[in-house]
């Protein structure tokens, strides 16, 4: 198993370590907003679709104070404490998109959102320190954004963190910011995900008009535990594949007359009037998969853990062959852990590498783990990481 998350203790002592060794000093205030994982409703969210993701209980620290002038300096550490350090430095007017690239573009991108929004950001220094892995498929980049949107927010005197029309405000400047200055052309979820979660619940968020219902999941009452699994098969949400399956769909949406996909309501005869079989494939698993959705929480709410389980397994053979995002190594974690007892599995996120999730009954949880190891093992792949994880709650001020 990999090592827990963080504690809100650990992380606060990590934000501000990072803070005082690169600016000699107390930082004012530090945020945290967590990594997510999505339980149901892969690819749906660009659709208009609907998703179900839990926030993790691994989160990235931002720790934060206000500067005199128009100066942004920022430092980050890995949650590896071995890593060096990286820094950027800039002014407000070069946060933009095409001024800032990398990571920067993430921890600085909601400054320039915010601005535009109207918010009077002020010049800052930040320290980030997180336990959210990276390239995993966890939202690491989410969780980055809306910490530091979080922390910049504050700092201007216009905090987003009061209820929940702030904090989808927030959430949908973090998108903005990503879109455009990170260049990552990402639906809403995973802010949503990191903002609008509360601990205990999954939250149903149905991308067309972005309201949400909070959907208890108990599982440790069930006697289920989630496990995540990290391929350790590093993805990019910048490297074409994520955008090339977006633009096939709004292609395809356009072709049947639709905004969206999720007007889709009569999939065979919007199929037949396909004529490309690629766009047929990427079609029918958005539409089915939004069904699916809808299906699992129904399924949760009446303790029907096995159709859920059923359900997980039915979404990860949509998206390895119809949205065609998995590869060996998610095929072979998922293959193992029902392989070894799951309830079900599948990839999580984008795809192209990052994670898988079990549904695993508690008795379990070491088997299915093991199972995992030993099929990377013999498969000649990398080492999974595999975590235990329960719904967490959202972003918000620690210090």
């Amino acid at each position: 198993m990999a090592e827990a998350a963080w504690t809100p203790e650990e992380g606060l002592d990590a934000a501000r370590a990072a803070f005082r060794a690169a600016f000699s000093t107390e930082p004012d205030e530090v945020w945290a907003s967590p990594g997510r994982v999505n339980l149901i409703g892969e690819h749906t969210d660009y659709n208009g679709g609907l998703c179900l993701p839990i926030a993790l209980p691994h989160r990235t620290y931002v720790a934060a104070s206000r500067r005199d002038d128009d100066q942004v300096r920022m430092t980050t550490t890995l949650a590896d404490a071995d890593s060096r350090p990286e820094q950027w430095t800039g002014t407000l007017s070069d946060i933009r998109p095409g001024g800032v690239e990398g990571w920067a573009a993430y921890a600085a991108g909601p400054a320039w959102s915010l601005r535009n929004a109207g918010i009077a950001v002020p010049g800052t220094d930040l320290a980030i320190a997180s336990c959210v892995p990276l390239g995993a498929g966890l939202s690491s980049s989410a969780a980055l954004e809306c910490a530091t949107g979080l922390a910049f927010s504050s700092l201007a005197g216009t905090p987003l963190d009061g209820d929940d029309a702030q904090r989808a405000q927030l959430a949908e400047l973090c998108v903005e910011a990503e879109n455009e200055v990170a260049g990552a052309p990402t639906g809403g979820m995973d802010q949503a995900a990191s903002l609008r979660t509360r601990a205990g619940h999954a939250l149903l968020l149905d991308c067309l008009d972005g309201s949400i219902r909070q959907v208890p999941l108990d599982l440790e009452h069930a006697g289920l535990r989630l496990l995540v699994i990290d391929t350790r098969a590093s993805h990019s949400l910048t490297d074409g594949q994520y955008g090339e399956r977006r633009s096939a769909c709004e292609a395809a949406a356009a072709q049947l007359g639709v905004v969206t996909l999720r007007e889709v309501n009569d999939l065979d005869s919007a199929l037949a009037r396909l004529d490309d079989e690629v766009a047929r494939r990427r079609v029918r698993h958005v539409v089915t998969e939004i069904q699916r959705v809808l299906d699992v929480v129904a399924g949760a709410e009446a303790d029907d853990w096995p159709t859920v389980g059923g359900l997980m397994n039915a979404s990860h053979v949509s998206l390895r062959d119809d949205y065609e995002v998995s590869c060996i190594e998610l095929d072979v974690a998922v293959e193992a852990a029902v392989g070894a007892g799951a309830l079900g599995a599948r990839m999580t996120g984008g795809g192209f590498g990052g994670s898988a999730i079990a549904l695993v009954r508690t008795d379990d949880v070491d088997r299915v783990a093991d199972a995992v190891l030993s099929a990377a093992t013999s498969h000649d792949l990398v080492e999974p990481e595999v975590h235990v994880v329960a719904p967490a709650g959202p972003g918000q001020r620690f210090a």
